[in-house]
């Protein structure tokens, strides 16, 4: 979800979109299920280990626990990594 009128955020959204569209080119999926466990071992990946220019070098979940640190008061939930991805 972005704000209107808000280019920057949408190009990130718009560049993650096309990365998901890469990898549904360029992946034969068997079934249903096997499609899902490829998209969501790309989205964790995307989030905990691959570190983004647009957050100054950090992963997305690093940026999020950063923020809620400066900011708590604008989060619904505190933003927490999946068993064996904190340090």
């Amino acid at each position: 979800m972005t704000r209107p009128r808000t280019p920057k955020t949408n190009g990130m959204v718009e560049r993650f979109n096309s990365r998901i569209a890469d990898v549904l080119k360029t992946h034969r999926f068997n079934s249903r299920e096997d499609m899902q466990q490829t998209l969501q071992r790309y989205v964790a990946l995307y989030n905990y280990q691959l570190p983004q220019s647009a957050l100054g070098s950090k992963t997305p979940m690093q940026a999020m626990k950063e923020w809620y640190q400066e900011r708590p008061d604008l989060f619904l939930k505190r933003p927490h990594d999946r068993p064996g991805y904190d340090t």
